[in-house]
């Protein structure tokens, strides 16, 4: 890894966990981070659920997570190094609300739904289950400040964001107005 890559890493995962600029006054936490205790309260070994899992708050996460997955995984690679900066991205981001084993086992699920449907199907599938506007802008922002975590954003990833925006319904600038939000919140 490059030297300042350990400082772009806390840099992201700092950024991923604040509010964007367009979030409600008072807000305190990102929309990754408020649907990632719901995900984390989810445990596959309980029988029951605990009190607070909230399924649509853990889809949301997953939805998130997912779009950040593809667009990482835009230019054909995402070997071990890449996602171990992934997991630790979404991990510190996510200040203790998730474990590494369950982002470690989302990544896999990922993998293999990536690897049997292709990057259209996934795009159209995350897409579907996003019906809030913030949640959308909340997708491309997340994916565009984790496709700086490699060294910035290739024309690949950005060809993603850009249809992630279009499958979305969202204006044709915001691809754009993500991708300025997140270099300026980075260049701070």
């Amino acid at each position: 890894m490059p030297g300042n890559e350990s400082t772009l890493i806390g840099k992201v995962a700092q950024t991923l966990s604040r509010p964007p600029s367009y979030a409600e006054p008072g807000m305190k936490d990102s929309i990754l981070v408020a649907s990632a205790a719901s995900f984390g309260s989810h445990s596959s070994d309980d029988l029951t659920q605990p009190t607070g899992f909230d399924p649509e708050a853990a889809r949301l996460f997953e939805a998130i997570v997912e779009s950040a997955y593809l667009v990482a995984n835009a230019d054909g690679e995402f070997d071990a190094t890449e996602q171990a900066a992934f997991e630790r991205v979404v991990i510190a981001a996510c200040d203790g609300r998730v474990a590494e084993r369950q982002i470690s086992a989302l990544l896999h699920d990922l993998h293999d739904q990536l690897a049997e449907d292709g990057v259209e199907k996934r795009i159209q599938m995350v897409s579907s289950g996003i019906t809030r506007h913030d949640h959308a802008q909340e997708v491309l922002r997340v994916a565009a400040l984790l496709a700086h975590v490699s060294g910035g954003v290739s024309d690949v990833e950005r060809s993603i964001i850009e249809r992630f925006a279009r499958a979305m319904g969202l204006a044709e600038n915001a691809s754009s107005s993500a991708l300025n939000e997140v270099a300026s919140s980075l260049a701070d």
